[in-house]
């Protein structure tokens, strides 16, 4: 027995599942060339181009020697382009490193064996790096062609037709789809089991820690997705979508940057006030932990909490797209009393710098002592004087409140808010820079909003007591289309919108057709993030429940197991049909043969044998007697000969029969 098995292994690999596993390779490592080192590709060549050789007798196997090199020079590569060996990047890496190196090593089946179970897993986390839906669907190819690589690797009459074998891959695979469907609908999602780390260089960051003139500018520019939302009722109108990031509270001159304060103390104070808004989010990947909001917000992933200055935030980054449900109440009142610590950040300015703002504050609060008079004072004058909204403001030198306020007056919404909270702060009054997004673009074939990087925004918070913080924009003042029908309009004839973004679709809204197909296929995405990858946890509960009425782990699990095995049952049902089975395959393919002559009024005698049946037809049909005569030979060698031949020869034998009739039909 040991022999046998010792000898199974050594068998040597078909040249039809080499082929098949050397393509698989190429379609496996091609989603991963984004992410990985230059060198990968050049291994990949080498080991490929060195196997062809090893099959074609031309070079032999690598030796310990060489092996050991090859290893040790992968995992240093490794150490100097991720720099270490530890984490998902590296582990990816060394991975797809593995997969190819075992190439030129195989020398058996079971060898190649491991070659195609590596290439399933490398094919695996391929979806940790792009997931959306024309991924999916190219990851079919691969996944084809590992599956028709292990087909060829069997001592079968496939072994010698490739097409054939992509054939059965793809009859598996469609075998495969019901069971792969009841599986995702019903097997539970478990924390942390059902969940992995994101790589960190798949998110694009869009807003940053800190602000900065000139860094909202920088994403005006781009066209790239921040995320989607979905409101349960009518949706609110643009003044009020103010999307809440971050709030920024100290400044050193030029510089507005968050506090480590805000995330130690006790969550905020507020009161709920108005009509709720409850809605859904589709957050792209951000590689920061916090989430986008309206004021003020509820709920949320389970690990999100409302921070002391009122932004949402979670403990892991977002690292790919991620669905979350919000209830927010715009007109909350919050913190009417106000905490010294927290009032005594808002007020903080560094001890130089910005002296003639500083002095207009002092001016103003002495011709408007009452805060709100003091507010709509600076709003106005925003108004008023000859600001300009523009993407292209001129470079602030040190004291940029001052230049920008009293000189250049052209800039974009971080130099209104970061102006208005500084002469704010100068004259006495609480207040604090807020980045996040303002509006978004209706989608209308899927009821929902798009919102952009270019949809950036920042404005400002001032608290009075009694009435907490309030929000206010100085950007509205200065253009007012900016806040109610988006940027691209607020800029008017200016060439800026997304000059350096040439190809997003974005830009060309103005095309009606194209903007169209745009729309349409972001809404098919949108469905794909919602309800594939964003089908966890409480989504699940939430569809079973309106299914089963109820939802908890053990029903799954059941359900789960019940699905899997009735779609067994019916995936075995069909592929042996066993009422419609004779003793054996011969028999079952001259029955056919019978019924196709049946069709042209040639009907086999009770006791005719084969012979005699087929050369009566043959002198009715004498154009197709070749064909009649060739199944029948067949048949009987097969049955009665002792010729050992698969049911797929006679079953070509009777397809080309039928294609030679004068006419065809389907089978029964």
């Amino acid at each position: 027995m040991t022999t046998a098995k010792s000898g199974a292994a050594l068998q040597p690999i078909p040249r039809v599942g080499l082929t098949w596993l050397l393509v698989a390779q190429l379609l496996v490592v091609l989603p991963h060339l984004g992410h990985l080192p230059l060198w990968i590709v050049g291994l990949w060549l080498g080991c490929a181009a060195w196997r062809i050789q090893i099959f074609r007798m031309r070079a032999p196997y690598p030796n310990g020697w060489i092996k050991a090199g090859l290893m040790l020079g992968t995992g240093f590569g490794v150490y100097l382009s991720r720099g270490g060996l530890i984490g998902l990047e590296a582990g990816v890496v060394l991975l797809i490193a593995a997969f190819i190196l075992k190439l030129v090593e195989m020398r058996s089946r079971r060898d190649a064996l491991v070659v195609i179970f590596l290439g399933f897993f490398a094919l695996a986390t391929a979806g940790l790096f792009e997931d959306g839906i024309l991924a999916a669907l190219y990851y079919l190819l691969p996944l084809a062609a590992l599956l028709a690589a292990l087909i060829g690797l069997q001592q079968t009459s496939l072994a010698a037709d490739p097409w054939a074998t992509l054939r059965l891959a793809g009859s598996l695979l469609l075998q495969a789809a019901p069971l792969m469907l009841l599986l995702f609908l019903f097997f539970p999602r478990i924390e942390p089991l059902w969940s992995l780390p994101g790589p960190r260089e798949r998110g694009v960051t869009g807003l940053s820690e800190s602000m900065m003139p000139g860094d909202i500018a920088e994403l005006g520019q781009s066209g790239a997705l921040a995320f989607r939302a979905s409101f349960e009722g009518p949706l609110p109108e643009r003044s009020r979508l103010y999307w809440r990031a971050l709030t920024l509270e100290h400044f050193d001159g030029r510089r507005w940057s968050q506090v480590p304060e805000a995330a130690q103390v006790e969550p905020p104070v507020w009161e709920k006030r108005g009509e709720p808004l409850a809605y859904s989010i589709v957050m792209q990947p951000s590689n920061q932990p916090w989430l986008y909001s309206l004021d003020v917000a509820e709920g949320g992933p389970d690990d999100a909490r409302l921070m002391a200055d009122f932004r949402l935030q979670q403990r892991r980054p977002v690292t790919r797209p991620q669905l979350y449900r919000l209830t927010s109440w715009p007109d909350a009142l919050r913190e009417p009393e106000g905490s010294v610590p927290a009032l005594q950040r808002a007020l903080q300015l560094p001890e130089r710098g910005n002296p003639q703002s500083r002095a207009w504050a002092a001016e103003l609060r002495r011709r408007h002592p009452e805060p709100e008079a003091l507010v709509q004072a600076l709003l106005g004058h925003f108004g008023r004087e000859a600001f300009h909204y523009t993407l292209k403001p001129p470079r602030l030198g040190r004291d940029s409140v001052d230049e920008f306020l009293f000189a250049t007056r052209r800039g974009f919404c971080e130099h209104f808010s970061s102006a208005m909270t500084f002469v704010l702060r100068a004259a006495g009054i609480p207040a604090r820079v807020v980045t996040g997004y303002q509006g978004g673009e209706f989608n209308p074939a899927g009821n929902y909003l798009l919102v952009h990087q270019f949809d950036a925004h920042a404005w400002v918070e001032y608290w009075q007591p009694s009435r907490g913080w309030t929000t206010v924009d100085p950007t509205f003042q200065v253009a007012p289309e900016r806040i109610e029908r988006g940027l691209q309009q607020a800029l008017g004839e200016e060439q800026g919108f997304l000059e350096e973004a040439p190809l997003s679709l974005a830009r060309y809204r103005g095309i009606d057709w194209l903007n169209r197909l745009r729309l349409s296929w972001d809404n098919l995405n949108y469905g794909w993030q919602r309800w594939v990858l964003g089908y966890q946890g409480e989504q699940q509960m939430q569809v079973l429940r309106s299914w089963f009425g109820r939802a908890d782990l053990r029903l799954l699990g059941l359900t789960a197991l019940a699905a899997v095995a009735a779609t067994l049952l019916l995936v075995a049902l069909w592929l042996f049909k066993p009422w419609r089975r004779e003793g054996d395959a011969q028999q079952r393919l001259f029955r056919r043969f019978e019924k196709l002559l049946a069709r042209h009024g040639l009907h086999r005698a009770p006791g005719e044998g084969p012979r005699a049946f087929a050369e009566r037809a043959a002198q009715r049909l004498p154009d197709q007697a070749g064909a009649i005569r060739a199944f029948v030979e067949l048949f009987e060698m097969q049955r009665y000969g002792g010729r050992q031949g698969a049911p797929g020869e006679l079953a070509r034998a009777l397809r080309q029969l039928r294609r030679a009739l004068p006419w065809r039909s389907g089978e029964e």
